[in-house]
């Protein structure tokens, strides 16, 4: 799937993370292992450090926990 410079327009706009931090950060989990806990969480700050928004323990564990066990929305057009 090909994501437009449209998609992450909805995206900046909704988050104000650049589309070269998006890219970085997808090259990034691309390198890594995407089923890996420790990966995933360092994402998760970056993510939170990016947007200034503050996620909790409880809520990575959780969001680390949807994506081990494949329950992400597979559309992520559908999430904007």
């Amino acid at each position: 799937m090909e994501l437009n410079d449209g998609l992450f327009n909805k995206i900046e706009k909704k988050t104000n993370v650049s589309k070269e931090s998006i890219l970085n950060i997808a090259s990034r989990l691309n390198e890594g292992n995407m089923k890996d806990p420790g990966t995933l969480s360092d994402v998760i700050k970056e993510l939170s450090n990016l947007t200034g928004k503050k996620v909790s323990k409880e809520k990575e564990d959780k969001i680390i926990e949807l994506i081990l066990n494949d329950k992400v929305p597979k559309n992520v057009d559908k999430m904007f």
